[in-house]
């Protein structure tokens, strides 16, 4: 894929969860002459947010007399302490938008989405983002939008040294990263890799489920040291020992690597889909990561308060309300606005062939791009997530970074290190 219109894309804001305490709401949210209203928390996602869902607002409540929403958008910085507060004042709101609801479900608060989300959206959702926001079985929030992680090259450095095509398998990475570093020699880093504490934890993602293995196995157990995991561990520190990769994958984010990618002096990185600098003049391309070709999603969350006081006119006003939003056309329309992929499969349709409808958030003539959005929503069925409801999630996250820097540094082999984390977790 050539370098598009990175104007389209915002960072995707993903945050863990604070823990909060509360119960039901103290009052109804139907008045007595039966209209609904909805207060609705919205986290900002650009500068522009809240002109959005100004204009989504008046036009849902001319077109549903007898409800009212009250949306308030929220900034990032202050979101988890707004709600929180209101969760300890039993002031939550009827529908939040957040990144992570395991707390919430654990404080028995959520509503499980089956209850309020009609048949006919369900099944319009990306099935792999629908089944993320569940825990033993259940769903208990909506994806609010979609992010990704690819493969990138640069395809002008990769033809120069006779590479003719993104590497597909593991053993192509290797021979693409030996022919940059024989036709460059160090003026160009072939491999990207950031395995350092800011987000090891997704290296460890590509590559353990692109050797066909992972965090869990299919009954959702822990299987840290499965063998694919340790060749996938292996071949992490095989990059390092021949020299293919930055220098200080120790300590190196990726936030550098995706800066000396967009000046053109790093190859191949995986990375997200918005990595390319605005200004770069990189002839790159996005494909799947080589393997197994998963990819690692990521998602904010839709979710539903409890209100055991209000009846079933509050649930039929919120199945309306995401109906509504999620109505392919405004839905379209929200994606191209704030920079980010659907997490609906009739979105993803559309805009791969009509994101030049919509305008991007702030400007008056910058439209989407088709061919962008064509690409990236291909990946989108293909992805998995982290298992972040999992109560031994955060320390399988720092575990499985632990066990790549010993390894990589020699401390100890893969198969040790993945055995020794595997019991910790198991105990």
């Amino acid at each position: 894929m050539k370098k598009f219109l990175s104007m389209l894309l915002v960072t995707a804001m993903v945050a863990s969860m604070l823990v909060g305490c509360g119960g039901k709401k103290s009052e109804s949210g139907s008045d007595e002459s039966g209209n609904v209203t909805l207060d609705i928390i919205i986290s900002q996602y650009g500068n522009y947010t809240q002109e959005w869902w100004k204009e989504f607002e008046e036009t849902f409540e001319a077109a549903n007399e007898g409800i009212d929403l009250n949306i308030e958008i929220v900034s990032w910085n202050d979101i988890y302490e707004v709600v929180n507060t209101r969760i300890s004042t039993q002031e939550q709101p009827d529908i939040l938008n957040i990144s992570g609801f395991a707390d919430y479900v654990t404080d028995d608060l959520l509503m499980p989405a089956e209850e309020y989300v009609s048949d006919e959206l369900q099944a319009n959702f990306v099935p792999s983002f629908w089944e993320s926001n569940a825990i033993d079985g259940t769903v208990w929030a909506l994806p609010i939008l979609a992010s990704c992680r690819a493969l990138f090259c640069n395809m002008d450095l990769l033809n120069e040294a006779g590479i003719e095509s993104v590497p597909e398998t593991w053993d192509d990475v290797l021979t693409a990263c030996q022919a940059i570093k024989d036709t460059y020699g160090d003026e160009i880093v072939p491999w990207g890799l950031d395995i350092s504490t800011d987000e090891g934890q997704a290296a460890f993602a590509y590559y353990a489920w692109n050797f066909g293995g992972g965090f869990v196995d299919d009954n959702g157990d822990w299987a840290l040291n499965s063998a694919e995991n340790v060749e996938a561990v292996e071949y992490i520190q095989n990059l390092i020992d021949s020299g293919y990769c930055n220098s200080a994958p120790f300590t190196d984010t990726r936030y550098p690597l995706q800066d000396a990618f967009s000046a053109g002096t790093l190859a191949m990185m995986i990375g997200p889909m918005n990595m390319v600098a605005a200004d770069s003049t990189v002839n790159y391309e996005a494909a799947d990561i080589p393997g197994e070709h998963v990819a690692l999603g990521v998602c904010d969350q839709l979710m539903v308060f409890k209100d055991e006081e209000a009846g079933d006119a509050r649930t039929e006003a919120i199945t309306k309300f995401f109906d509504a939003f999620y109505e392919v056309e405004t839905y379209s329309d929200y994606m191209v606005y704030e920079g980010f992929l659907p997490a609906t499969q009739d979105a993803s349709a559309n805009l791969a062939e009509n994101a030049e409808k919509y305008i991007v958030g702030g400007t008056e003539d910058t439209a989407g791009n088709s061919e962008y959005f064509a690409t990236f929503c291909a990946v989108l069925p293909n992805c998995k997530f982290y298992p972040m409801q999992k109560t031994e999630w955060m320390d399988v996250r720092n575990g499985v970074i632990d066990v790549e820097q010993q390894v990589c540094s020699g401390t100890t082999d893969a198969q040790t290190a993945l055995d020794n984390l595997q019991a910790e977790v198991a105990e």
